[in-house]
């Protein structure tokens, strides 16, 4: 597997921080830029950092945008995350500081610099990206490839609007301006990482073989497992750890769609929801490689090795 260096868009947030050590684990990481989503931007921030120190890495952290670019949220996830996003643990300052440019102007900058060169993985709300494209529009150009964790394609979302996933409705107009901006991007949606999950032994199993990684992330974990096995969430759902093995490791992919997705901004009921052209009825070119199935056996290979497993 080539090491192909990774920037990465994301809210930490529990399944955030299990991409992120999985990213450390297996490729090179050149910056972490954080947005509000699962919960507020200081405590997502304080989560990247403290992901960092964890892994002994120096990779630079990048503060973005505290609220969506339009309305105010509707919801976070903090009852799934905790408060803090990190399971409430109460974990010491972090040492790691974050940097003081945008973590906007942090991905214009970064793939200025390395342009071609680098995947984006965004993993939270799309609103650093969005932010990216209207200051840059030239900006999708120089990112490599994109691998977005986002969207309910057939419509069995994880938000209060029945059809819409977490990400997306947390800031549609945001992911509007990606998906519009953007010629092609991989599209890892919730449905996906539902079908995705892991018997709970087989994590168990990890968790008992793994390092200081697999206890670290056991104990944020904590609070999501409670909330899953009481809505009917069965196994090990690892949402933004699917979008990184999919990154990691595109040959993991097994059976994929292309088709033009847009998002809806105005529904009454379905705000935030990822339309899918399956039959291509409305002329729109093809924006988005939609994974439906991947290697099961590899994507577990990936978390093992991030948990020390």
């Amino acid at each position: 597997m080539t090491r192909l260096p990774l920037l990465i868009d994301t809210d930490p947030g529990v399944d955030d921080a299990l991409a992120i050590l999985m990213a450390h684990a297996h490729t090179d990481v050149a910056a972490l830029t954080v947005a509000a989503g699962n919960v507020g931007l200081k405590h997502t921030v304080r989560n990247a950092r403290t992901l960092v120190d964890l892994v002994g890495a120096a990779t630079p952290v990048f503060a973005g945008c505290p609220s969506p670019l339009v309305r105010a949220p509707e919801e976070d996830a903090a009852f799934v995350h905790g408060e803090d996003g990190f399971g409430d643990v109460g974990f010491p300052e972090p040492k790691h500081v974050a940097e003081s440019e945008h973590a906007a102007l942090a991905l214009i900058r970064l793939t200025r610099e390395r342009p071609g060169e680098l995947t984006l993985v965004a993993l939270g709300p799309l609103t650093n990206l969005a932010l990216a494209v209207r200051l840059d529009p030239g900006f999708p150009q120089r990112v490599k490839r994109l691998v977005i964790m986002g969207g309910a394609v057939t419509g069995h979302g994880n938000t209060g609007k029945v059809p819409a996933e977490f990400n997306i409705g947390f800031d549609p107009e945001a992911a509007h301006v990606v998906f519009e901006a953007f010629e092609m991007f991989d599209l890892v949606d919730w449905e996906a990482t539902v079908r995705h999950a892991f018997p709970d032994d087989v994590y168990e199993g990890w968790v008992a073989k793994g390092d200081k990684r697999a206890a670290f992330f056991h104990d944020v974990f904590g609070t999501a497992r409670k909330f899953n096995a009481e809505h009917e969430r069965t196994g090990f759902i690892a949402a933004d750890a699917l979008a990184m093995a999919v990154a990691l490791d595109p040959g993991m992919v097994t059976r994929a769609e292309t088709r033009h997705v847009a998002i809806e901004l105005d529904g009454r009921l379905t705000r935030g929801a990822t339309v899918v052209d399956w039959h291509k009825r409305l002329g729109g070119k093809p924006n988005a490689r939609i994974v439906l199935e991947v290697d099961q056996g590899r994507f577990g290979e990936l978390i093992a090795g991030a948990l020390g497993a």
